[in-house]
């Protein structure tokens, strides 16, 4: 094989480190964000939060312009402390002081008043204390239990099984066979640790399927409890014909009228089928909007949340002290840290921008949603905002991902006003959204009696002019967490 030097023209996109961290940037929610900008405050001295500070009256000549601030050009702050004289950064402090000085009364103390803190009944503990989970529930129970040590292994083996809802996962044989032979644990053994453990709270724990569990529910009532003995009897005979909805066939054998059968129904709906969520479960997360939406003089009008990272500027006194041309390490590195804020400035500012123009577009296309509702929702996929904004469409998706508006009819995600399209009778298109709006009216609005088949809304929405599978319909119902019809049939 020959060797030779060629020469190639081409085009070639290089991700620079201001690029890399503007797309970064961009993709990251807004609690997110807020990390970031506290590591890049504590890494960089160059950076400083901007302190909000009432502006002195001006005439109307002095009068500042309406978009200034430290986001809009930071090397215009940069650029103005450079000129700053050396003398306006020296310290205030004397040089000589006394020696029984305190540090205190020369340095400011960066505690918070005590003023506005919590007062002496404040519960640190249970503020910053973890949620108790349903197992640190039940074994506290346990351990106020007078058991033997080989019943206790076998209690503890018995929560181990068990799941967030409070439902036994595995059967007593399969438990038997983790124990080791010479524990020499028999199935009756296991069995009255197990009767001993459903006397546990709350109510209704370690039982192994649906009508076990409404049984152990039952037991607790008091006796004098209206109805009582006849849910006991729908539980244990006829929780097949509940769970369909046959409720006629339930008449017939429990010999109940309907208004009587009314009764038990409501004492069984007082009735927890998942006991174990009432027990720890996920923390709150509060979500805070990027963007507001809000109608103004007839035109609906976009705004970015301030409240969501605090307003940046760069430290004009260490921008002061970079005058020297010299290439002394400390000047070196405040020089790339100055540069660094610059670029961490643009990207901040970028990123406003980009949000800024993508919520408009959406707001602007999805007018009518705004106006009447789901119903209403157009379709929409993400090239069609990429080609109006002249974006691509992986920079869409970054910004509509994580990002959630704040509008009159509640908070959505971005995402949530892309959805795919139906054709309908007329030649047009139908957002899923809308359907899955009209699927959701329409059940709310059939006979309990006669609850609508999937077959029945399909023919219902074709009517209206909207063709769709009776497939579609049922996953659009799944997502929307609607039971069947045959689930959904109630006694009036």
């Amino acid at each position: 094989m020959k060797q030779g030097l060629h020469l190639k023209l081409g085009q070639q996109l290089t991700m620079t480190p201001q690029l890399q961290q503007a797309i970064r940037l961009l993709q990251l929610s807004t609690l997110d964000l807020q990390q970031e900008i506290q590591q890049a405050l504590q890494e960089n001295p160059m950076l400083e939060v901007e302190e909000e500070q009432p502006a002195p009256s001006a005439t109307a000549d002095e009068a500042p312009t309406a978009k200034e601030g430290p986001l809009d050009n930071p090397e215009q702050t940069a650029s103005a402390a450079d000129n700053m004289a050396d003398s306006d950064f020296d310290a205030a402090m004397p040089d000589d002081l006394p020696v029984d000085t305190q540090w205190e009364d020369i340095l400011p103390s960066s505690a918070p008043p005590p003023a506005d803190g919590p007062g002496e009944d404040y519960d640190f503990e249970g503020r910053n204390s973890a949620t108790e989970s349903l197992k640190d529930h039940l074994l506290w129970q346990l351990n106020l239990t007078r058991l033997s040590d080989t019943d206790r292994i076998v209690a503890l083996a018995i929560i181990d099984a068990t799941d967030s809802n409070g439902r036994l996962n595995s059967s007593l044989e399969e438990l038997l066979e983790l124990f080791p032979v010479e524990l020499e644990i028999e199935a009756e053994e296991l069995n009255a640790v197990l009767h001993a453990l459903q006397q546990f709270e709350p109510v209704g724990v370690f039982a192994r399927d649906l009508q076990e569990c409404l049984q152990l529910q039952l037991k607790q009532l008091p006796r004098d409890t209206p109805w009582l003995d006849q849910a006991r009897v729908l539980i244990n005979r006829h929780i097949n014909q509940l769970s369909n909805g046959d409720f006629p066939q339930i008449m017939r054998r429990m010999k109940l009228p309907e208004d009587d059968l009314k009764e038990v129904l409501r004492l069984v709906q007082t009735l927890d089928p998942f006991p174990g969520k009432q027990i720890g479960g996920d923390d709150t997360e509060y979500i805070v909007p990027d963007v507001f939406v809000s109608k103004k003089d007839g035109r609906w009008v976009v705004e970015l949340n301030p409240d969501t990272a605090p307003r940046l500027r760069i430290n004009s006194h260490y921008a002061g002290m970079i005058k020297r041309a010299d290439n002394s390490a400390d000047n070196s590195y405040l020089r790339d840290n100055l540069q660094e804020a610059r670029w961490f400035l643009k990207s901040l500012q970028s990123r406003n921008e980009t949000m800024m123009k993508v919520a408009s577009e959406i707001v602007r296309r999805q007018r009518n949603f705004l106006e009447y509702g789901e119903e209403a929702m157009k379709p929409l996929v993400l090239h069609d905002i990429a080609e109006a904004v002249e974006m691509h469409e992986s920079t869409i998706s970054r910004v509509t991902t994580r990002k959630y508006i704040h509008t009159p009819r509640g908070i959505f995600e971005l995402k949530y006003f892309f959805s795919s399209h139906v054709a309908t009778t007329s030649g047009g298109a139908c957002s899923s959204t809308a359907i899955r709006a009209l699927i959701k009216k329409l059940i709310a609005a059939e006979n309990p009696r006669k609850p609508l088949s999937d077959s029945k809304l399909a023919q219902l929405l074709e009517d209206q002019g909207i063709q769709v599978a009776r497939r579609t319909i049922a996953k659009y119902r799944d997502s929307l967490m609607i039971p069947p019809s045959n689930e959904r049939k109630r006694l009036v």
